[in-house]
């Protein structure tokens, strides 16, 4: 109440310190929540914060009056004169609807003239952009000068800039600046107009004036004005005083200077003071026993930091006493100074901002800017500097030496210098001697390294602080115990921060008269062990913390002195704190203690520390009291009197005693220090401490500090509890349980069933018997065991952990996950320390059966129970791990069922999300189960898919999160863990007993001051098991570790191989399976990298040595690279022709880690020095790397594991990603061909028009290739950008130039094509030349017959009927008269011609005519079995009697006579296959040789299908003459008839074409329509010119049609393409909707037909979804095509009939004229031909002819706009066929084993294999069982992962089907990995056909080829999903 009231007094101090570090006092929550609700509504709300804020606000402008443009529009100010007083703004009151007064003082007013009269809430001081620091600087110095110190928390710093104005670097330069706060930081443009702007200004300043709670006012500023100049006025030597530049002059000569070990504060000597200074310091410290001046140091310490570092934001208080001490109690003064002291000490660390407990892990789990040097690190990187190397392991972070940013200061070159350096050189001597010249010393000392150290502590969250502890733990440092709070005192003692430590120690034990080692390892926390306290009464001269580390650690600092490096007087942070350490002995010789000792060191005098000396006393085994002096009359007597009545043991060190020890009584001994050796002491001192111990006393427990009263425990945090309180709820249901047995009864998913299911998966890749049968087993096995992982998922513990999991508050759960892994690993201690040491014993005894090379029953024996304490040690072995394992199993198993989340059930789809918010915070996260030795592949995707949208950039939704991969091999407890964690601070297991097993893997992310050097966001590290792992010794371990390998290293950008030792030699087997996996990735084109760092390296400071090491290595390398390349059949013969390896620069030397024997050796500096080394080598390769995405590493895991679950990897493995990329280069591919063809087909189209007008009579290659240039172009510039700026680029960068020319060849390809075509165009037209030149005097003659005819009829112009019959007669006969001299074409005679033609080459009638008949010739390709007869015999019989048919197509050249013979006359399948194939090839053959004869231009003749009979006769033959059977002359004939029949319609068509262009009675009986309408106008007496019109308009009516139609067909064609999903993907996307559309009909026979000739279905399918789409699903969207395209020819021809008839009449033409004006116009897009003018030469008035052919075409357009979609089907261009040439033209080749057809959109793919997304049953193709009639079920993705063979005929040998691809060209380029997907498509088909196929192949589904019953569950519905599942499109 009195601090309170003192407080208020001091005119609202408390509510002063509200911008100060003492916002402890004050409810942050609060003023968060109030700054939080100013933010949301800064001008309305802020009355209801719970600090309030008055609404009315004073603000005063100051600095630079160029920073702003002042002008009416300004809101903020609109007058530029200096107000002594505020005034009112009436624009800020406008916008905001508030009070608030702006004060002018811009541009520094005189002093005098500076208006403070009232309170202001805000200084804003005005920058212009671009500002320097020194203006800043300046200006502040200035200013701080005016209003004082108490000003700077009133400072909002605006940066101003000109409009369009980028801000400049202001915002970093002024960050160096210690008064400048970024939080307090504005920008906007000058003329200040901008409201946004305003009002966020608005929004900073009531955020401020929550924090400061009152306004500044005048008498602050006068308050600082009278301390500087109290200051001025001060003597010399009462400011040394003050300021502590100097040493007091009083100090004793009797007594060394040097203040005492602890820290210079802490135990300074007494000295003779003036009585009445020394008396009233007394009473001060005694007044206050958590004071830092308590431990006897100068006065002149405790004020150094009073006055120093005047630009910390920190409370001044008054420089005159007298008003001191009026208005603060001494009390308030003291804890001002800590308040200062620390403030200037945070600042001086750059933690000001991070006070208190604001750092947290995930501010160093990151990648940052490298460890900096030792003379490259200043004060403000002091901290970081210190985490980071202390995170690294390296002791030395405890000491850094720091560059002074005066480099006057601080270096060995800036030692004092003497003022007196001009003066004689009796002066010299005078100064030497006089302690009183002036010095050159710096002002300001270097900070404390204890100051350092618990600085971060108290800036740190609990998680840092408990990684912190853990890592000074491991550099066997001290640790905190008990902690004074830096300004309050209340101590608190961090037992969290002690949590996870876990120690192990050795002890000898006597049993039954015989000495055995013991081994505990457990928490700290646990452990009960003896303490030892010492303490300091008074101030000494000796080092109580030296004395202490002699008996802990010789050469090893554990407790710091002051004969540390960098001790220095200075320290603020460690008074009254007690510091623990642990002696932890090793069972041997040199131990100094037989058992585990605590060692607790309190810093500072313990007279002044009675809380925490009495804490300690109590709680000690033994005391250990340092005084200077043991004399009654010392200050220390009633304490030392009270420790000696104490039952507990006493030791008194006496510094001014020189004897040895003396026992003065039971338990309590006094020792001398003076003029003795530390070594004779501490030797004595043990004797004395093992002696006592030996003994009955106290045990101390860490945990039995939470029972001392008057102290906080860090553990009573509200959020710690609830952490603990949730997770002991938990392990609560495991108390009393067996440990052997709790993962058995709590977590089964992951136990036998988990291991079962593994086994039964890894059996479906090594399948025998009946393969189909039993993988259908295996996969129902499976399904078994997910349904009983489902019902045994719902344990009370695993309910418990993941309901707290999903409803505890983030940080609630931190703490929860943490106490979970506590007090899990707290469960098994005890036993897996016996089980360990158990091993320990068992394993030695093995090695030396093994080295006596026993092969007795009794090694046998040992290695039994070695298993089995191996299996116990996998039982016993329980953490936070196998907690994960179980959620990821019942996911696992929920989605495999496709379970529905329930109310009353566990939500196990939110586990993902759950693992991934936990890996995303630090938490390593299992790849691989080390006990299953299996990847849980569902369990990773779906934790890999939450990460990676949890971390989506929401800038950039688009963008992939992009990690560079970095892995780790080596030989197992070679230190790959300890390593990674002390390169990037992660939390790999490390310690005994608890070896990484399987694969774990963390991110790290790349910090933002880094990131531009990198291409990825995180680096994800995957720590994996040792190679060679004990717990597999005696198993398959080869096989395991080559697994493994593989994995690790094909997923890793880079592979750590972590080598223990020197000598590559010992590592040979290791190296062999580590190159082995590196050329597997080499043959799947995976390129990753490596780093071989050798560990436990004795000098690695021997260049010589490392480049002997380094050239042994290569040559191992290069030796078992030779080895590896027998066994992966791989042409290589060094270890770099397999990866890019530099053995100079890839090969790192680390130091050991240990320096000296464990347990209490600390690390060795020099593995951290190497640490950092190779984590710069990563970072400065990894630099070069693009890394992969998130999404990338995913599909890798399932591809490499996939792979790795077959023998054969290489041809096994399948890159998911890579795949997808290539189908989505596909589609683009098809996108760029289509814009090729599509513009070609526009120049092909218009060409072919003018041709057909006979304006062009000749066509370059040269002219089509300029023709399409500018496309060409557009299209190369379209692939550039998509390789360059796609996001899978660096994949896509192998196939570039692949495309590139894929694209050119094709272009090259199809203008070759269209040149081809339009001199086909130009041929017919020559050809008929003749007939050409005819048609004009034709013309002429039936247009003067017609017009005479007419005149003659005049008068019966009315009479319809009369005027066509007489047209008729006439007609006749004019076409006779005209065509007297020329014979007409006849039409041909298809099926007469064919039968002669086999007559003539010997076949009788009867075979002919029974073909025909039946018409089974036109099935010849896809009959069954060709060694059947076909026919439509009773199907009993047949079945009962097939072997007494005849034989209709094939004989056994030696005849058949038996049904004996049945077996060796049954053809096999194989033989099947190549009579279709030849038949496929003859009728190929037969079409191209058909089509090379000229039928269009000269006509047909029959010679050219008895060439092709010859030819196809010949063919047979030569067949024949490799068969052991021959083809029967049904089957020659059927084939002939077959081929002729596939002929047929293009001889018709070409023959139909050549009549037509050549025929002149067919030309004329085309035109009769024609010309009569010409003679009916000519009877009616119409004019020339109305004649002509209807002549032309007739014309443009036929030539209207066809121009409309072939374009309508590209229209149509371009829009189905973009529109229908069959048309608008890849060839892959097209085999899918034919599949679905067979499917869905269920027509066998287009299966049939799909299965023999895939093109032809695909051709099929193609057409009929085009009919659909044109005349039913889009059949209006049809005609609009149609009717645009007509209203283009409309626009077309009017616009040439404006262009002749307005050049006709400019230049005075005739009709002529006009005719070829009209025709040029319209030359590309109508075939016009020849319009006759010979009789329309009187037609002057050409307005009227323009108008009458007008009125004809709008006639001809209505007519056109009601057209029939069918009419085109008359045309040359067809959509189907154009999208037919578009789609079709790819690769076709079909699977050797089931006829599945390779889907790559390029027809010639080559280097790449031949592939297909799903293969099929082999039945679908008919094989069968050799000499059987049994069919093959199998799919031939599971044939290659079985045992099976297959028959080879052309070897006459049987092959594994692993090894397909040796059996020759057909099975070399096929590309077929094991598949252990269901496939449901093809068994449904194949149950769905069973008879059909039965009776096409003649074949059974019986006995081993009997269909599984497992197959028959699939429906249509679930086939043709599967589809869509298994050709799934690449994502967008």
């Amino acid at each position: 109440m009195e601090e309170n009231s003192d407080d208020t007094a001091a005119g609202g101090e408390r509510e002063y310190k509200a911008g100060c570090l003492t916002s402890q006092t004050h409810n942050n929550a609060e003023l968060e929540e109030s700054a939080a609700k100013a933010k949301c509504d800064p001008m309305n709300n802020l009355h209801e914060a719970q600090h309030p804020v008055m609404s009315a606000l004073t603000l005063v402008l100051i600095g630079d009056s160029n920073s702003i443009e002042i002008g009416p529009k300004n809101i903020l100010i609109d007058h530029d004169e200096p107000t002594k007083v505020d005034q009112f703004s009436s624009k800020l009151y406008d916008l905001c609807g508030r009070h608030i007064s702006v004060i002018n003082m811009l541009g520094f007013p005189n002093v005098d003239k500076i208006p403070l009269n009232q309170e202001v809430d805000a200084f804003l001081l005005l920058l212009p952009n671009n500002v320097h620091s020194g203006h800043y600087k300046g200006t502040m110095q200035w200013l701080e000068s005016i209003f004082g110190t108490a000003f700077l928390s009133y400072v909002i710093t605006v940066e101003t800039r000109k409009q369009g104005e980028k801000c400049g670097s202001a915002l970093t330069v002024l960050k160096a600046n210690s008064s400048f706060s970024e939080k307090r930081y504005h920008t906007c443009t000058r003329d200040m107009m901008n409201e946004n702007e305003i009002t966020a200004l608005l929004e900073t300043i009531d955020v401020m004036v929550l924090e400061n709670k009152q306004r500044y006012t005048r008498l602050m500023c006068d308050e600082s004005k009278d301390q500087r100049e109290d200051l001025d006025n001060k003597p010399d030597d009462e400011e040394r005083v003050e300021t502590g530049t100097e040493e007091m002059k009083t100090e004793s000569p009797a007594e060394p200077k040097e203040n005492s070990d602890d820290h210079p504060g802490g135990e300074s000597e007494d000295k003779p003071v003036p009585s009445e200074t020394k008396e009233k310091d007394i009473m001060e410290e005694s007044s206050d026993d958590t004071a830092a001046g308590g431990e006897g140091e100068h006065e002149a310490d405790s004020l150094t930091s009073r006055t120093n570092n005047n630009d910390t934001l920190n409370l001044e208080m008054s420089g005159n006493k007298d008003k001191q001490s009026v208005n603060i109690s001494e009390e308030t003064d003291r804890k001002k100074q800590r308040q200062k002291e620390t403030e200037t000490l945070l600042s001086r660390l750059h933690l000001q901002d991070r006070y208190p407990q604001k750092l947290s892990p995930a501010d160093f789990l990151q990648i940052g800017l490298p460890v900096k040097h030792s003379h490259d690190v200043s004060e403000k990187d002091l901290a970081n500097t210190f985490l980071q190397r202390l995170m690294m392991l390296d002791y030395r972070a405890r000491y850094i030496p720091v560059k002074q940013d005066n480099p006057e200061l601080g270096s060995l070159q800036s030692v004092p210098m003497s003022n007196s350096d001009d003066t004689e050189d009796s002066d010299d001597l005078d100064a030497l001697f006089n302690n009183d010249v002036d010095f050159d010393q710096p002002k300001q000392s270097q900070v404390h390294p204890m100051d350092v150290q618990m600085a971060v502590f108290h800036c740190s969250n609990s998680f840092l602080k408990l990684n912190l502890i853990t890592k000074l733990s491991q550099c066997q440092y001290a640790l905190p115990l008990l902690v004074p709070d830096p300004l309050t005192r209340d101590i608190e003692c961090p037992l969290w921060t002690f949590r996870q430590i876990i120690k192990t120690w050795k002890i000898n034990e006597i049993k039954a008269n015989s000495t055995t080692v013991t081994m505990k390892h457990m928490p700290i926390c646990k452990a009960e062990t003896s303490m030892v306290s010492f303490f300091r009464l008074g101030s000494l001269s000796v080092s109580k913390s030296q004395l202490m580390n002699s008996l802990i650690n010789e050469r090893h600092n554990t407790f710091f002195h002051r004969n540390c490096p960098g001790s220095t007087k200075s320290c603020h942070l460690i008074d009254g704190m007690a510091e623990i350490a642990w002696y932890f002995p090793a069972a041997t010789t040199d131990d100094s203690f037989t058992d585990c000792i605590a060692f607790c060191n309190l810093r500072g005098d313990a007279l002044l520390l009675e809380k925490q000396r009495e804490i300690l006393t109590e709680r000690s085994s033994v005391n250990v009291v340092l005084v200077p002096t043991l004399e009654k009359s010392q200050k220390s007597t009633g304490v030392i009197s009270a420790l000696y009545k104490f039952q507990k043991p006493l030791i008194i060190l006496v510094a001014d005693s020189d004897r040895g020890a003396i026992k003065m009584k039971e338990g309590k001994y006094k020792m001398g220090l003076k003029d003795r050796s530390q070594s004779d002491v501490s030797d004595e001192l043990k004797g004395l401490i093992g002696n006592m111990l030996s003994g009955p006393h106290t045990t101390f427990k860490l945990e039995s500090v939470t029972e001392v009263t008057g102290i906080r425990v860090d553990e009573d945090d509200e959020v710690c509890k609830k952490g603990k309180s949730a997770a002991m709820d938990m392990v609560g249901l495991l108390q009393g349980m067996d440990v052997l047995k709790i993962k058995g009864t709590f977590l089964p998913c992951q136990g036998q069933l988990w291991h079962k299911w593994c086994r039964t998966n890894k059996e479906l890749y090594h399948l025998k018997g009946d393969i189909e049968e039993e993988k259908s087993k295996k996969q129902q096995e499976l399904t078994q065991i997910r349904r009983d992982q489902c019902k045994a998922s719902s344990s009370k513990l695993m309910k418990s952990f993941t309901d707290s999991l999903l409803s505890l508050p983030s940080k609630d759960k931190e703490y929860y996950l943490k106490w979970t892994q506590i007090l899990i690993d707290s469960l098994s201690t005890d036993d897996l320390s016996l089980i360990l040491q158990r091993y320990d014993e068992k394993w030695s005894e093995v090695l030396d059966l093994k080295k006596k090379r026993d092969k007795s029953d009794l090694l046998k024996s040992k290695q039994n129970e070695l298993e089995q304490i191996s299996n116990e040690l996998q039982s016993v072995t329980f953490g936070l791990e196998h907690m994960f394992r179980e959620m990821g199993q019942i996911y696992e198993a929920h989605k495999s069922q496709k379970t529905r989340t329930t109310s009353r059930q566990n939500n196990w789809s939110k586990y993902p999300e759950l693992a991934a918010d936990l890996m995303i915070s630090g938490h390593p996260m299992e790849l691989m189960d080390g006990d299953a030795g299996h990847v849980p592949l569902t369990w990773i995707s779906g934790l890999l898919d939450e990460v990676i949208k949890k971390l989506k950039d929401p800038q950039d939704p688009q963008k992939d999160l992009r990690v560079f991969v970095l892995s780790v091999l080596g030989v197992q407890s070679s230190g790959k863990s300890t390593m990674l964690n002390a390169m990037f601070g992660l939390q790999f297991a490390v310690s005994a007993g608890r070896c990484t097993k399987g694969a774990f893997m963390q991110l790290v992310k790349v910090s933002e001051e880094i990131k531009k050097d990198f291409k990825f966001d995180y680096i994800l590290v995957v720590d994996t098991e040792g190679l060679r792992a004990q717990e597999l010794a005696g198993k398959a371990t080869y096989h395991h570790d080559n697994e493994l390998a593989t994995f690790v290293v094909g997923l890793g950008n880079m592979t750590l191989i972590n080598i223990f030792g020197e000598n590559p030699a010992e590592m040979q087997d290791v190296l062999q399976i580590i190159v082995q996996a590196f050329m597997r990735m080499k043959k799947v084109k995976l390129s990753p990298s490596c780093v071989f760092v050798h560990q436990n390296v004795t000098d690695i400071a021997a260049a010589e040595r490392n480049m002997d090491g380094k050239r042994r290595l290569q040559e191992k390398l290069d030796q078992m690279t030779q080895l590896a390349a027998k066994e992966e059949v791989c042409d290589v013969e060094c270890f770099s022709d397999v990866i890019a390896f530099d053995v100079q620069k890839d090969v790192k030397y680390f130091a050991q880690l240990w320096e000296g024997s464990p347990p209490m050796a600390p690390p060795n500096p020099g593995y951290s020095k190497s640490v950092q080394e190779l984590k710069t080598i990563i970072l400065s390769k990894a630099s070069q790397s693009e890394g992969i995405t998130l999404k990338h590493f995913k599909t890798k895991i399932h591809d490499l594991w996939n792979a790795l679950m077959n023998e054969h990897f290489v041809f096994s493995f399948k890159n998911t990603l890579e795949i997808a990329v290539y189908r989505q280069l596909e589609i683009q591919y098809g996108n760029w061909t289509w814009a090729l063809r599509s513009n070609l087909l526009t120049i092909e189209n218009q060409l072919h028009t003018t041709i057909e007008n006979g304006k062009l009579d000749k066509i370059e290659l040269n002219y089509l290739s300029r023709e399409m240039s500018t496309k060409y172009e557009e299209i190369k510039k379209e692939m550039t950008i998509y390789f360059k700026d796609s996001r899978d680029k660096e994949m896509l960068v192998q196939w570039q130039g692949r495309f590139e020319n894929k694209i050119k060849e094709f272009l090259e390809d199809e203008v070759k094509e269209v040149k081809r075509k339009l001199d086909e165009v130009i041929q017919q037209k020559k050809a008929c030349k003749k007939l050409d030149d005819e048609k004009t005097e034709f013309e002429n003659k039936l247009l003067q017959k017609s017009k005479e005819l007419a005149h003659q009829l005049r008068d019966k112009a009315t009479d319809e009927k009369e005027l066509k019959k007489e047209f008729d007669s006439f007609w006749s006969h004019w076409v006779t008269e005209l065509t007297a001299d020329t014979k007409p074409i006849e039409d041909i005679d298809l099926e007469e011609d064919k039968v002669k033609i086999l007559e003539q080459l010997s076949f009788e009638c009867c075979f002919i005519n029974e073909s025909k008949s039946r018409g089974d010739y036109k099935r010849i390709p896809i009959i069954g079995n060709y060694f059947q007869k076909p026919s439509n015999e009773n199907k009993e019989t047949s079945k009962k009697s097939w072997m007494k048919r005849t034989w209709q197509y094939v004989q056994q050249k030696t005849g058949m006579t038996s049904t004996t013979q049945k077996a060796k006359n049954v053809l096999e399948h194989e033989e099947q296959e190549r009579i279709r194939s030849f038949i496929n090839d003859v009728e190929h053959q037969s079409l191209n040789a058909i089509k090379t004869k000229p039928v269009a231009t000269r006509g047909y003749r029959s010679a050219y299908l008895l060439e092709v009979a010859k030819n196809v006769q010949n063919s047979m033959t030569e067949f024949e003459s490799e068969r052991t059977y021959k083809l029967t002359k049904k089957f020659t004939v059927d084939l002939l008839l077959y081929v002729f029949d596939r002929a047929a319609s293009w001889l018709i068509e070409s023959h139909k074409t050549y009549k037509m262009n050549n025929d002149a009675h067919t030309y004329l009986d085309s035109k009769k329509d024609y010309y009569y309408i010409i003679f009916r106008s000519f009877c009616k007496g119409n004019s020339s010119a109305v004649v002509f019109g209807e002549l032309i308009c007739e014309k443009l009516k036929v030539s209207t049609v066809e121009a409309v139609c072939n374009k309508t067909a590209i229209d149509l064609a371009e829009e189905m393409r973009c529109n229908v999903p069959a048309f608008s993907g890849n060839r892959m996307n097209l085999e899918k909707h034919v599949l679905k559309s067979l499917a869905e009909k269920k027509d066998f026979d287009g299966f049939i037909t799909y299965i023999r000739q895939p093109r032809t279905q695909a051709e099929t399918f193609i057409k009929e979804e085009v009919q659909k789409y044109i005349f039913t699903k889009q059949k209006g969207r049809a005609l609009t095509i149609l009717k645009k395209n007509v209203d283009d020819i409309k626009i077309r021809v009017s616009k040439a009939l404006f262009t002749a008839t307005s050049e006709v009449q400019e230049k005075g033409g005739n009709i002529n004229m006009w005719v070829k004006e009209f025709s040029s116009f319209l030359k590309t897009d109508l075939t016009l031909g020849t319009i006759c003018c010979q009789n329309f030469g009187d037609i002057k008035e050409f307005d009227f002819l323009k108008e009458e052919i007008e009125n004809g075409l709008t006639s001809i357009m209505e007519e056109m706009s009601c057209i029939s979609l069918e009419k085109m089907k008359e045309f040359r261009l067809q959509p189907d066929q154009i999208l037919i040439d578009q789609l079709c033209k790819c690769c076709w080749v079909k699977c050797p084993f089931c006829a599945a057809v390779c889907t790559n959109t390029l027809e010639d793919h080559d280097p790449d294999d031949h592939s297909v997304p799903f293969h099929r049953s082999t039945a679908v193709k008919g094989w069968h069982k050799r000499n059987t009639k049994i069919m093959s079920i199998e799919f031939c993705t599971t044939k290659v992962a079985s045992v099976r063979r297959f028959y080879h005929r052309e070897s006459e040998t049987s092959i594994p089907y692993k090894e397909y691809r040796t059996a020759g060209p057909r099975y070399k380029n096929w590309r077929i990995t094991p598949d252990e997907s269901k496939l449901p498509y093809w068994k449904w088909f194949v149950c769905q056909f069973q008879e059909q196929l039965e009776d096409h192949y003649d074949l059974k589904f019986e006995g081993r080829g009997e269909i599984p019953s497992e197959w028959r569950n699939y429906s249509r519905e679930d086939a043709i999903e599967s589809l869509d599942e298994m050709f799934k499109q690449p994502e967008e």
